[in-house]
């Protein structure tokens, strides 16, 4: 697991945006899992003034999303799937065929998730997948308690989350109950993966899945078992973190390898 410490927000984002550019620019039909909530939005800003200043080319690219309400039809202001179109897919040159987002208001939720699982294989699986965090600990909408082995599923969402949520909503009662999720197997079944943090509020959680035990109950704990993980954090998330020294230094030492490989 990598640790990358930006000063604020804004840094955070543009950091996050490189990375992804650099992997679209690697394979140009790059499989890109997607995640919503306030954390991407400047992460996906960044990547439409790639676009529009340096022509990055997302014509061929396939985007999953982790998650979905379910009971909300694609067009509702609260879906991710609007969240999505609003805020990246609109703005750059995608392929509509090549977008795929969990349906909310599909008539047999179960059935949907076993197809959009097989959506993913026949893809050839996601190459790089964003990650949020919840203020719980949770990955897409994998709550404590939540397998490690768990494919796209229905999640009864916990009281924090739909508190959590619920700034988006008019009032807390119009948060939906359940979500359809990618598991937290399908996602570390991604070949890299990017988590992006920011926030003081996130702090203790960050800390927790980063320096703290594997444990089901901090489902972001589960990427500690992953080969290839990016963590892009602001200062304020990461500010709980007792070896921030350390990582720091391996950022900017990375140049030290090369040196030590051309001996």
């Amino acid at each position: 697991m990598e640790i990358t410490i930006a000063r604020s927000y804004e840094e955070m984002s543009a950091i996050s945006a490189g990375i992804i550019a650099r992997e679209i620019k690697r394979k140009h039909d790059l499989v890109l899992g997607l995640a919503t909530g306030d954390t991407p939005v400047g992460t996906y800003k960044e990547l439409v003034k790639i676009f529009k200043e340096e022509g990055l080319d997302f014509s061929k690219v396939t985007t999953f999303n982790l998650d979905e309400y379910v009971g909300l039809p694609p067009l509702h202001k609260n879906s991710y799937n609007y969240f999505m179109w609003e805020n990246l897919f609109k703005h750059i040159n995608i392929t509509p065929s090549k977008v795929f987002v969990p349906q909310g208001n599909t008539e047999d939720p179960e059935e949907f998730c076993a197809w959009y699982e097989a959506q993913i294989k026949k893809a050839g699986g996601i190459d790089l997948q964003i990650l949020g965090i919840g203020g719980d600990g949770h990955i897409a909408f994998n709550e404590p308690g939540s397998s490690f082995a768990s494919p796209t599923r229905v999640k009864a969402l916990f009281e924090q989350t739909i508190v959590d949520n619920s700034r988006f909503f008019d009032k807390k009662e119009d948060v939906p109950r359940f979500a359809i999720t990618m598991g937290v197997g399908t996602i570390l079944e991604a070949k890299k993966i990017l988590m992006i943090v920011n926030g003081k509020r996130k702090a203790d959680v960050v800390a927790q899945f980063i320096e703290g035990p594997v444990t089901s109950q901090i489902t972001a704990s589960a990427l500690q078992l992953h080969r290839h993980v990016n963590v892009v954090l602001d200062a304020e998330a990461a500010s709980r973190l007792k070896r921030t020294e350390y990582y720091n230094w391996v950022r900017d030492n990375k140049h030290l390898v090369q040196k030590e490989v051309g001996r």
